[in-house]
This record gives structure tokens, sequence and C-alpha cells, in this order.
């Protein structure tokens, strides 16, 4: 598992996800900008997601829905709040009900992605920043840190397909 580390921060509202893979950072940038290769490991393995719009660029916006195992679906939207390509991504990221609109009740994470070379491999580094401890503690209730951990976890398998093609 390519998952280093993730680590709960109540006072800052922030938690932390850190991973490293055997391939460049233009490579793992290629995982988020492409929302082909980003719905194959975006959720957990049995929550696979599909991205129905996908404007990736600074203020462009994303919206996407996962498939739980009983067919159900959870919709969420992202809106990029800064690229700066192979290394940073910024968004904010929310809930969506079935017709993508955005679901206020849980509010807004937002969401910072890095990736730095490290050793002929790259490090990952995903800091989800959230508005409240509330709002903390209901999305690790969720099973947010499980959740992001398994989706992380598929990225190998996508990038040892590339590497082998």
């Amino acid at each position: 598992m390519s998952v280093i580390s993730s680590t709960k921060n109540l006072e800052a509202l922030s938690f932390t996800l850190v991973a490293e893979f055997d391939a460049g950072v233009e490579r793992v940038w290629q995982l988020w900008e492409d929302p082909r290769q980003l719905e194959r490991w975006w959720g957990p393995p049995t929550w696979p997601a599909t991205f129905e719009q996908f404007e990736f660029q600074s203020g462009g916006k994303a919206g996407y829905y996962m498939t739980g195992p009983e067919g159900e679906k959870a919709g969420g939207w992202w809106r990029f709040t800064a690229i700066q390509a192979p290394n940073k991504l910024e968004f904010d990221d929310g809930f969506a009900d079935e017709n993508g609109a955005p679901v206020e009740d849980l509010g807004i994470t937002h969401a910072t992605v890095s990736l730095e070379e490290a050793g002929g491999r790259t490090r990952m580094t995903i800091v989800s920043t959230f508005e409240s401890e509330e709002q903390m503690e209901q999305m690790v209730q969720m099973g947010m840190e499980e959740g992001m951990k398994e989706a992380v976890g598929q990225i190998d398998a996508i990038l040892s397909e590339h590497a082998n093609a």
C-alpha cells in the first residue's frame, strides 16, 4: 500500500494523507488532470466515481457521483481554486444532490494536493481542511479517512498498468 500516513489535527481542522508512488511527478499528476484516470481511483473500490463534468482550470468545476454496491449514488462537486502543474492542486470539495446541486448541510472541505519528487518516487500529500470541528468529526464518522486510504491505495495498480503498457 502506498499510503504512508494519515493524520487528523483537530486544532488545525485538518486531515492529512501522505502516499508515495513508484512513478514520476508528471505521471502521478495525470491521475488528477485526466477524469478517466481519476475516476478509476477517486472513491473506495466499492464506490467507484464517475465524473460527468470536469473543467480542469482555476475557477473550473467538476461534478461526479460515486456508485455504491447496491447501485445507490452519492454526488459530489469540486471547484478548482489553484492549479500549478505538475506539483500543486487546490479545490473546494462538497456533496451534491441527485441533480448535481451542492448540499449545504455537510459544508465544504478545502483540499490541497502537493506532488514532489522523493528519491526517484513521487510523494503525494493531500491536506483536507474543514470549516468546523463538528464538520470534521462528521466526515470522520462517515468514513472519510478509511475511504481516502482505500481510494489512494488503488493508484499503484493504475500506475503499474501504464508502466507495463
